[in-house]
């Protein structure tokens, strides 16, 4: 599965594959296919700085979606991808590597974005 053309506005932000900076994926070539056990993730990064992830499938009865993403979801997000296009500081030139954070934030930021 190769990366697709998305766009959605949510929240009143235009969200688009084709204007974003793919910065990481978790689409690996296993000797045959990209695909990982029928979806994948991409995580990007807007002109304006704005986070989101594209999660693709090739189930049926499941469609591909966009995910708006905090600063902090994208970085715990891009640190369990597979595949990091850049590195962390090119990914995320206003953030601290060593910045510590607590365990689950991923899960606690997405619950925030989904709010907001």
């Amino acid at each position: 599965m190769t990366e697709a053309k998305l766009q959605q506005v949510i929240a009143g932000k235009r969200y688009n594959t084709e204007t974003a900076a793919m910065i990481a994926n978790d689409a690996f070539w296993d000797g045959s296919n990209h695909e990982r056990h029928g979806r994948n993730t991409y995580l990007y990064r807007t002109p304006k700085g704005n986070c989101f992830a594209t999660h693709l499938t090739q189930w049926q009865g499941e469609a591909d979606t966009i995910e708006p993403l905090t600063q902090a979801a994208a970085q715990e997000m891009f640190e369990g991808l597979r595949i990091q296009e850049v590195d962390f500081d090119e990914a995320f030139p206003n953030a601290k590597a060593d910045q510590l954070r607590h365990p689950g934030d991923y899960h606690a930021a997405r619950r925030i974005a989904a709010r907001d």
